[in-house]
């Protein structure tokens, strides 16, 4: 499997592809530490997109509705703090494909990845 991760923390890009590999699902990452950078990583060899929210330059939401916009069906997971249900749902109708708040677990990643890829 190949991830595109981006979020603005290093950090937090590193603890995505650990808890990847954790919840069995180890993967070649390429990595972005903001939207435009998202965006310009984005091809046809991503299985799947993790998202952050909050990121400079676009944000997750605006992310999002590019790739959607372009038709790309690519499955997005938007993982974030921002944890009200209007802001889950936006992210939703955007064309997220699933929702992870900060923080999370291996398990809560696999639960997720198990719902999409399965779907």
């Amino acid at each position: 499997m190949k991830a595109l991760i981006a979020d603005d923390s290093e950090v937090m890009r590193a603890v995505i592809q650990r808890e990847l590999k954790v919840a069995g699902y180890p993967c070649e990452a390429v990595e972005a530490s903001d939207g435009i950078e998202a965006l310009a990583k984005l091809d046809v060899s991503i299985d799947i997109v993790f998202i952050d929210w909050n990121m400079p330059k676009k944000n997750g939401i605006e992310v999002i509705k590019e790739i959607r916009k372009n038709g790309n069906t690519v499955p997005i997971i938007m993982i974030s703090m921002e944890r009200t249900e209007e802001g889950i749902n936006e992210a939703l109708r955007e064309g997220a494909s699933g929702y992870i708040v900060k923080p999370f677990t291996a398990e809560k990643i696999k639960e997720k990845l198990m719902t999409i890829l399965n779907s």
